[in-house]
């Protein structure tokens, strides 16, 4: 076997902004390098969790390796990571991950959380053929990786991908973009529909993190795109992280800064999906039974302007329909519910999130309505 260079070779690394180095590889994160002093830790940890990020390059190879160190969080319920191989824009061929380090939330801790110590690890993909063609190896949504080796066979060849031709749609979200709970790469919802529609996706759908900060939206407005979208509410609901009075504001100080460099693009905000627990009652997200999101009702004194998941698209309607009314032609609205709706909650598992059945419907409805023929962005 022959090792590729990881930087500054042939491979590309696509969905990623920068890498956090270390003696022994690189970890890809979806954030550039001058947004590290403004985020917070767990932002830091969603930022290097690899949704969407993939490894692209041409070869012959018949053997693919790829040696990594992965750390994971233990979240109940989230599927053991995987790695999904496309050829030629093709069918996945998916490989599951093992070993890494364990994260588990631990509320005695005086972290917060405990570590669980893991080994390195590698995956294979074999008897691949000896045609040249296109590859792109996705890592998993749902754990940091670091990459420590690329292989191929001896006498295969590899090459840089051709610079695309494909459409660039650039996504923003929370942990309802990131998919965390998605069975591989490929089935988070935003590359279900990239792939259905033919476009390249930058999925900046970082879990509990979309609070309309500006590092997100100066990192949109500076990355270039043929579509942008932005799906929010969730977790600033989660978090009670703005009001009434400040919720509207802060979206249109979001959408100023991105329009500062990108005009005319066309742009979709979606509201928030299905969430049973706080449809009617206020944030924030409490911790409720059996590993399901939950909420109380009451102390209406202290709770004065928090925001209801149905108040939220009506806030986010609003200001779509102003912003066009005001000359913003290619700005749109698309209500959260179409693509998951109450009818849909037998596949929100946790009352938050949905399961992997629930995020592949959701790509396809993102498809019909955004991108195939009379959809927001289909021309």
């Amino acid at each position: 076997m022959q090792s590729v260079p990881l930087e500054n070779g042939p491979v590309s690394v696509t969905g990623a902004f920068d890498f956090d180095r270390t003696s022994t590889g690189i970890t890809p994160r979806r954030l550039p390098d001058w947004t590290r002093m403004q985020l917070q830790a767990f932002d830091k940890a969603m930022v290097t969790m690899g949704s969407g990020v993939r490894l692209e390059f041409v070869t012959d190879a018949d053997r693919i390796e790829l040696d990594f160190m992965m750390t994971r969080l233990d979240l109940g319920g989230v599927p053991i990571a995987a790695f999904d191989l496309v050829i030629d824009h093709g069918e996945p061929i998916t490989v599951r991950g093992e070993g890494g380090n364990l994260v588990t939330m631990d509320a005695e801790s005086p972290l917060g959380y405990r570590v669980e110590p893991g080994e390195p690890s590698a995956i294979v993909f074999s008897d691949l053929g000896t045609k040249i063609r296109q590859c792109a190896l996705w890592i998993p949504a749902n754990a940091q990786v670091e990459l420590r080796d690329l292989r191929i066979n001896d006498g295969a060849v590899i090459s840089a991908v051709p610079e695309s031709k494909r459409p660039r749609w650039v996504h923003h979200g929370s942990s309802i973009s990131h998919c965390m709970e998605a069975r591989q790469p490929t089935g988070t919802w935003p590359v279900v529909a990239a792939r259905l529609a033919d476009v390249e996706v930058i999925n900046l759908g970082l879990g509990g993190c979309c609070h309309l900060d500006q590092y997100v939206a100066r990192t949109m407005r500076d990355t270039p795109a043929d579509f942008l979208s932005l799906k929010v509410g969730i977790n600033i609901v989660n978090g009670d992280s703005l009001k009434v009075r400040t919720f509207a504001p802060a979206l249109h100080g979001f959408l100023d800064t991105i329009r500062e460099g990108k005009p005319d693009t066309p742009f979709l905000i979606v509201s928030p999906i299905y969430c049973p627990v706080h449809e009617k009652i206020p944030a924030p997200t409490l911790p409720g039974e059996g590993r399901k999101a939950g909420s109380r009702e009451g102390f209406e004194e202290i709770r004065i302007g928090a925001l209801t998941l149905e108040l939220v698209r009506q806030l986010i309607s609003d200001v779509v329909e102003a912003r066009r009314t005001a000359g913003d032609n290619n700005l749109f609205y698309l209500d959260g519910l179409e693509l998951f709706g109450e009818e849909d909650a037998d596949d929100l598992p946790d009352d938050l999130h949905p399961n992997a059945a629930g995020y592949a419907r959701m790509g396809n409805r993102f498809n019909d309505r955004v991108f195939a023929p009379g959809g927001f962005f289909a021309g």
